[in-house]
């Protein structure tokens, strides 16, 4: 088992770095959508957005 360990240490050091920055990421979407900022492109300025009524709720 430690001989696996070692031989594959790197590959286990780059997957949770990547596995780190993906749950990062996902954690920021999940609070950005819950405080309302969304995806949407125009920042919530909808008289400079043409689709407004596409991404934001009335």
């Amino acid at each position: 088992m430690l001989e696996w360990l070692a031989a594959n240490a790197a590959t286990i050091v780059i997957s949770l770095v990547i596995l780190a920055i993906v749950c990062l990421i996902v954690w920021k979407l999940v609070k950005d959508k819950r405080a309302g900022k969304g995806g949407c492109s125009c920042g919530g300025d909808c008289g400079s957005c043409g689709a407004c009524g596409s991404c934001h709720n009335k």
